[in-house]
């Protein structure tokens, strides 16, 4: 993770260099990551599409052999190798989302280490006096308490994190009292609600248009709309958890790539039904 934060750390470097602000670094950041990653979110949707079309098939073949594991599994395998896809296939776009999102977490929550690359030595002597100073208590964010308390009179850890009147260091949890730092947080946690209610609506729709098997199982149904209730509610409680702990410099390249991903789905369901309907034409 630290290899990827650091080639994160020249990108972010170069673009807070050309803008002396951090917040408008991470806007640019997050849109050049998102552009990177449109042809892997591109491949996820049409697996996940293909995934849906083959359950049908699957549900018939489990009906079919469930006596028999391994005549069930040899047919699963050719069923994959017939429509040329793999059962791992949404995997590795998963991996490498979470990839990025812990790496950008270390170079967000680390930005004198990974972004400025200021010498180790001189972190680790202003963070053992900032401790010192907070009579042995260790800060979640040290780098970050540094930049705060040290920024001013060393220009070697100094980073313009004054955005739009917001202070992308602060972390809500550490600073209850200042409602500014509500503001980022709540976009994100809206932004994550709209998120989850266009993947819930659009899977809906592709219920609708599916034939339904009569002699489905009512219970995998059902079992299936709680899941989905569940994450519709979990989804946005957790974020809320997240961002409340989290710098706002994190909030808000969270909250960016959000807006951007609703964009991107909206954008490739089009372009894929699009295809679809002439297709089916």
């Amino acid at each position: 993770m630290g290899f990827i934060a650091e080639l994160f750390g020249y990108l972010l470097n170069a673009l807070y260099t050309a803008f002396n602000n951090y917040g408008i670094a991470i806007i640019v950041f997050s849109v050049i990551l998102r552009l990177i990653l449109i042809p892997i979110t591109i491949k996820q949707q049409k697996s996940m599409k293909k995934s849906a079309e083959l359950q049908e098939e699957m549900r018939e073949i489990s009906k079919k052999y469930k006596n028999n594991p391994e005549k069930l599994n040899q047919e699963t395998i050719d069923l994959y190798k017939r429509e040329k896809m793999s059962p791992f296939s949404g995997c590795l776009s998963s991996i490498i989302q979470i990839v990025i999102i812990l790496s950008v977490f270390w170079l967000v929550s680390q930005p004198l280490t990974y972004m400025k690359r200021v010498d180790k030595n001189l972190i680790e002597q202003y963070k053992q006096e900032i401790q010192e100073g907070n009579n042995g208590q260790k800060s979640s964010y040290a780098e970050i308490e540094v930049i705060n308390k040290k920024g001013k009179e060393d220009e070697r850890v100094s980073i313009n994190m004054d955005f739009l009147g917001l202070d992308l260091s602060k972390v809500p949890g550490n600073n209850l009292n200042d409602w500014k730092v509500y503001i980022i947080p709540l976009l994100y946690v809206v932004s994550s609600i709209i998120s989850i209610k266009m993947s819930t609506e659009m899977t809906n729709k592709k219920k609708k248009n599916e034939t339904v098997d009569e002699n489905k199982d009512q219970d995998e149904l059902d079992t299936m709309q709680a899941m989905n209730k569940n994450m519709t509610y979990m989804m946005p409680i957790m974020s809320v958890m997240i961002a409340f702990i989290a710098p706002l410099g994190l909030a808000l390249y969270w909250f960016i790539s959000n807006l951007l991903m609703i964009v991107e789905r909206v954008i490739i369901n089009k372009i894929m039904e699009h295809k679809e309907e002439e297709e089916n034409a």
